[in-house]
């Protein structure tokens, strides 16, 4: 079998390992733990290539656990079931060194999925290693999130991507025997995004398509590897071009770019939910108040996509595509959160206002806790003017209504209200 050359230079120890020294370089968060007996589950959060599943291997070998692996792609209730209880028969329950299980991709488990490691990650018959590619506060269960400790990885820089170069060409076995010289890298460090293991497959492609000797340039690997390229890549650059080109269609309310780019996003195999969830996050950042309706459409949209799949799945996202697009915006709502936290950052912790503080009990009342606070549907129109802001930023203005039908009338509303301090 052939196996490709990112496999054959997976490190075989954690000095051998590159990058994510933030980890386990001399001052990083696992180095203490790799000194010590304990081995908390945790779930390994970065790009593809950053070497998540090989840390996972490190850290069984350093820590002498038994090692099971499943993906998430091919794995079911009953394979996971397997698994823990071949775990617990290996004594894991009763021993410092439970087995480690490793899960890859492990954003794409249900919730079900999940809900079946729980019981194991609670007794400690397994130490549970999770990789994923997507924000694991989005992707992991409350319940097994809280369990883990969660490790960031990082893309490699050029450095990393160097000296992975340099070491496959003199350690690898089928490579160091050739006659290979790289003349220039940088084609092969920007086509590797970051990504070790694109890296060296980029590399491998071109010395395997020319006679020695191999003498690698900028304009070789442009001819060698880019015509070999999938049109939309998931994990490169180009996804990130593609998502974002779908984003800016929708802000700029081109339903048939919006239309067309989610059409690439399905057709290159990206993920429903995130497809879903920018989607999401558009509707309240860019349309807001001038159409509520859009974050309600959002959000039914994400919840029904992760009940369907591909291929149904993408007829609600072309559904809410068209409407996001289609809708008037504003990034009124956006603007005024980010105003707010630079001023809570500027101000620090101003200090309630008494009228508005909490007199749950009679010490605080005495305290003048809620003191002279009006209760605004005892007066007309169901409002009165008090001051809600802390003392030192009073009248401040974060909120500036859209130039939108509904934000116009959510202008004139408060302009009824507030007279003069919210005039606009």
């Amino acid at each position: 079998m052939n196996t490709p050359l990112a496999e054959r230079m997976r490190p075989k120890s954690l000095e051998d390992y590159v990058g994510q020294e933030h980890l386990v370089g001399e001052k990083g968060s696992l180095t203490p733990i790799l000194k010590s007996g304990h081995l908390p589950s945790m779930i390994l959060w970065g790009p593809p290539g950053t070497g998540k599943t090989t840390l996972a291997r490190l850290l069984a070998s350093q820590k002498e656990r038994s090692f099971y692996q499943l993906s998430a792609i091919n794995a079911g209730v009953k394979e996971i079931r397997e698994i823990l209880q071949k775990a617990e028969q290996s004594g894991g329950l009763f021993t410092n060194k439970s087995p480690i299980l490793f899960i890859d991709e492990i954003h794409r488990f249900s919730k079900s999925q999940q809900d079946s490691l729980l019981g194991a990650v609670e007794k400690g018959s397994i130490t549970l290693i999770g990789a994923t590619t997507e924000n694991p506060s989005f992707e992991v269960i409350n319940a097994l999130l809280s369990r883990c400790q969660v490790y960031i990885l990082n893309p490699l820089d050029q450095n990393h991507l160097k000296n992975l170069l340099s070491k496959a060409l003199v350690q690898d076995d089928q490579l160091k025997n050739k006659k290979i010289e790289i003349l220039e890298n940088d084609a092969l460090l920007k086509i590797s995004g970051g990504d070790a293991r694109k890296l060296l497959s980029a590399l491998e492609l071109v010395v395997n398509s020319c006679a020695e000797p191999v003498e690698i340039d900028n304009a070789l690997v442009s001819s060698k590897v880019q015509t070999h390229m999938v049109q939309f890549d998931k994990n490169g650059d180009l996804h990130y071009d593609v998502i974002s080109a779908f984003i800016k269609s929708i802000r700029g309310s081109d339903p048939n770019g919006a239309v067309y780019w989610l059409a690439r996003m399905i057709e290159g195999g990206e993920e429903v939910k995130f497809i879903a969830r920018r989607m999401l996050i558009l509707a309240a950042e860019d349309i807001g108040n001038a159409n509520p309706n859009a974050l309600v459409l959002a959000n039914s949209t994400f919840q029904a996509v992760n009940v369907l799949g591909f291929p149904e799945a993408r007829i609600p996202l072309s559904q809410c595509a068209l409407y996001l697009a289609s809708s008037e915006k504003s990034n009124a709502s956006y603007t005024a959160i980010n105003k707010a936290q630079l001023k809570v950052k500027e101000t620090g912790d101003l200090g309630v206002p008494l009228p508005l503080r909490n007199a749950p009990t009679q010490l605080l009342k005495e305290l003048d806790h809620g003191k002279d606070y009006q209760y605004a549907h005892d007066h007309k129109n169901n409002f009165i003017p008090m001051e809600f802001l802390p003392e030192g930023i009073e009248g401040y203005r974060f909120y500036e209504p859209g130039e939108n039908s509904k934000e116009n009338q959510i202008r004139k509303f408060l302009k009824s209200r507030w007279k003069d301090k919210y005039g606009y």
